[in-house]
Formats: C-alpha cells, sequence, structure tokens
C-alpha cells in the first residue's frame, strides 16, 4: 500500500501523484483517505499556493477499484469517495489537473472541481454510471450540465459514451491539448505560473469564479450521495458487479 499516492512541495505547487499503475490508478478506500488528507493539509498550508493532480504519461485514473468498492458495500462502511469529493469541492486553493489515457467515472466527475485541466491526446474519458447500476456523483449532475449542455450531459453520464481529448476540448471540458511526453512538464509549468501570481488577487478571483455554484453545490451533491448509496445496495448493481469479476 505504500506511496500509491506521492505528494510534493516545490516552489508553492503541490503535486499529488497517483502511483497505482499495476491497477491503472484506480482509487481504492485507501487512497481516498490520503487524498483528502493531503488536499486538506494543501488548504491549511500558506506556503501551498496551487495544487497539481496527476498519474503518468500514460495513465491518470481508471476510477473506483471495484473490487474494494464491493468489500465496502458488503461491510456498509462510509464510501471514502463521497468524503474526498466533499473535501475537494470546498478546496479553497486553484486545482490544476494533469490527465492521460483512462480518465473513468470519478477519474472524470474530480476534473469539474479542478481550475484548469491539461489532457494528453491519449486520453479516454468515460462515465460508467448507469451502467454500473449506479448515479451521477461529485456533483456532475449539476456542473457537467452548466459546462456542456443538458443534451450532452445526459449523453455521456447516461449512455455512458467515450470521448477523446479532442472531443473533450470541444466539450469545454479540457484547456489543452499536448503530446503525452509534454503532458507533466506542461502542467507543472501552468501551476508554477498560477502559484506566481498574487495571492490575495488570485484566491478573491477563484472565490468569485465558483460563487454560481457554491451555493446550491452542497445540496446537489448531498442529493447524489444520498441516491448513490441507494443504488449500490440495490439488486441491480450488485449483480452487475458480480458479473463484472466473473
Amino acid at each position: 500500500m505504500d506511496n500509491l499516492i506521492i505528494s510534493e512541495e516545490n516552489q508553492g505547487v503541490f503535486t499529488i501523484t497517483l502511483n497505482r499503475m499495476s491497477k491503472k490508478n484506480a482509487l481504492n478506500s485507501a487512497m481516498y483517505r490520503q487524498l483528502g488528507e493531503l488536499f486538506i493539509y494543501a488548504g491549511k498550508s500558506s506556503s501551498i499556493h496551487c495544487v497539481l493532480i496527476q498519474g503518468d504519461q500514460n495513465c491518470f485514473c481508471a476510477g473506483n477499484d471495484l473490487q474494494d468498492f464491493i468489500e465496502s458495500t458488503k461491510k456498509n462502511d462510509e464510501i471514502a469517495a463521497l468524503a474526498f469529493i466533499n473535501i475537494l469541492a470546498v478546496f479553497n486553493k486553484p486545482i490544476i489537473a494533469a490527465v492521460a489515457g483512462p480518465v473513468v467515472g470519478i477519474g472524470t466527475t474530480m476534473l469539474l472541481h479542478c481550475d484548469m485541466i491539461i489532457a494528453a491526446d491519449n486520453s479516454k474519458f468515460k462515465l460508467p454510471f448507469t451502467q454500473l447500476g449506479l448515479c451521477p456523483e461529485a456533483g456532475s449532475s449539476l456542473l457537467l450540465p452548466m459546462r456542456i449542455g443538458q443534451n450532452r450531459a445526459f449523453e455521456l453520464l447516461v449512455l455512458g459514451k467515450t470521448f477523446n481529448a479532442e472531443q473533450a476540448h470541444q466539450y469545454g471540458l479540457v484547456n489543452e491539448i499536448c503530446l503525452p511526453e509534454a503532458l507533466l512538464s506542461t502542467a507543472k509549468d501552468i501551476a508554477q505560473t498560477i502559484s506566481a501570481l498574487p495571492q490575495d488577487a488570485l484566491l478573491t478571483s477563484r472565490r468569485l469564479l465558483k460563487n454560481a455554484t457554491s451555493q446550491i453545490l452542497p445540496s446537489v451533491m448531498a442529493s447524489e450521495a444520498k441516491e448513490f448509496v441507494r443504488l449500490m445496495k440495490s439488486d441491480d448493481c450488485k449483480s452487475i458487479l458480480t458479473q463484472f469479476f466473473q
């Protein structure tokens, strides 16, 4: 379990690297808890001005570790993913994401809380919630339609259509596309540029940009979480996940 998430602070940028490459950076409960702790630390540290979250040039995040998800369901454990997203949604500093390869489920929905997203041209995005017998989470039922329109959001969130980096750029979900080998350096340069800005002006501007959704987002996320927990205990979801591993 050691080093599944690596963190480093340099020149005001706090870099969080997902490092479970053998599982395509699928997130388990322990990783979610560690991510939450790292974001809480970054929010409180006066020396950190910007967070960069990344995998490597070939993989960002394949979503939930479904085996871990099933075990948590059986134990009726708190869903660590939902706790992490609640921390991310109220984070008070700029977040930059560098994505590549699989960007699945929460790997995509967490991007809706980021301020800039750089995507390698090998990125493949997918939101397979209904296919798993589940529903949107992380505020995506509000934030995605606001970003790309109701019809397109239905296509991605309900039909679970896979889309590539170019389509994500056209939809306005990513800021920039680059070659995989340039991904991490490009994102790092942007994060350092943001970190060097006057801090009061930076944080004030970000807060103003978030104002439109900050009031309603908590209630939307609470509704999503209630339905998500209900659905994960449903016969449909249990059957789908069982079949997945068979």
